[in-house]
């Protein structure tokens, strides 16, 4: 069972890969969404969306967009750098992604673009050793039906997709309703019906011990779990998973008897300093403290003081404050939430 960062806008660049990597790390780091189109622009900050750090053999790129030739050629630029392989997001529901063409817009598309842009982005990988193509994909539109889901996956899988994330939501749900694992043990059946090799990963709503025995009981033949936001609440959630039936990590995965929030916070932001651009640092540790702060029992103080602060060095003077304040919350055993 393999245990994967998601990709996450903002969140999974390389300064939470490291957050992660210094408890373990996990099998699979998927990078933020790298828009294609900016990227072979070649601006300022594309440079830093091409960091491999801090295990580039378990790499994965995310790439998004609303037209085939530049997700295409931005395939073809990143394969060459390493990793594992390329993701193209299908998934995405966000309003100003959807309207513009790219994201879970591909799932609405007519299927013939669609899997010409599969076509494209597998044929211009191959043979690199950035070879493996994957897709992360919802159910579809509120109004989806099995036909038209299994239909899609297949088109996918025919054109040689060798990994299907699925969130087992409709564009619409986000988050409101429970997502559907059955729909992911369905997709894995259904493939290895239709003799395709395409492995199915599992996406949504797991975020601790107890979600992710159910989303194995729901979904046994996935052949990995990923994870979004509860990483960013919790760096050490990989190694917290890999002590669990069917999370195997490393030897090299570190779980401790208490987690130093303070001390991970700061290496945190001393990484956020050395991996992202200065134009990043506010809204990046903006991201990061909306969810990380939810680990002390002042949660909503916490994170109005840092999310506030105009510069790193004032988000460091405001946890340095919070936990002279209230020391208690400093370490917390890691089974804690």
């Amino acid at each position: 069972m393999r245990l994967i960062l998601a990709p996450m806008a903002t969140l999974s660049h390389e300064g939470l890969r490291r957050a992660v990597a210094r408890f373990g790390g996990c099998d699979e780091y998927y990078t933020e969404m790298i828009h294609a189109a900016s990227l072979l622009n070649n601006g300022p900050f594309e440079k830093f969306y091409k960091r491999l750090g801090p295990q580039p053999q378990r790499l994965v790129w995310q790439l998004t967009g609303t037209k085939s030739e530049p997700l295409i050629r931005a395939a073809e630029l990143l394969s060459g750098l390493g990793g594992i392989g390329v993701d193209i997001n299908m998934g995405c529901c966000a309003p100003d992604i959807y309207r513009h063409g790219a994201g879970i817009a591909w799932m609405l598309k007519d299927i013939n673009e669609t899997s010409t842009l599969v076509a494209g982005v597998r044929k211009m990988i191959a043979g690199t050793s950035c070879s493996r193509l994957s897709v992360k994909i919802r159910l579809g539109d509120d109004d989806f039906s099995d036909n038209t889901f299994f239909s899609f996956c297949e088109m996918l899988a025919a054109e040689g997709v060798q990994v299907i994330t699925l969130h087992p939501r409709t564009r619409k749900e986000k988050y409101r309703l429970p997502p559907r694992w059955e729909y992911v043990e369905r997709l894995a059946c259904f493939l290895r019906e239709k003799h395709y090799q395409t492995e199915v990963v599992l996406n949504g709503a797991v975020c601790d011990e107890k979600s992710f025995t159910c989303a194995l009981r729901a979904a046994p033949s996935a052949v990995g779990v990923m994870i979004g936001r509860e990483v960013v609440r919790r760096p050490w959630i990989f190694a917290l998973l890999a002590r669990t039936n069917g999370g195997k990590l490393s030897a090299e995965t570190v779980l401790p008897d208490r987690i130093d929030l303070y001390q991970t916070a700061l290496d945190f932001l001393f990484d956020l300093e050395e991996c992202q651009p200065p134009e990043f640092w506010k809204t990046r540790s903006q991201r990061f403290f909306t969810y990380y702060s939810d680990n002390v029992q002042f949660a909503q103080y916490l994170r109005n003081r840092v999310i506030n602060s105009d510069s790193l060095d004032k988000v460091r003077e405001e946890l340095r404050l919070y936990f002279e304040q209230v020391p208690d919350d400093r370490f917390i055993p890691v089974s804690a939430r």
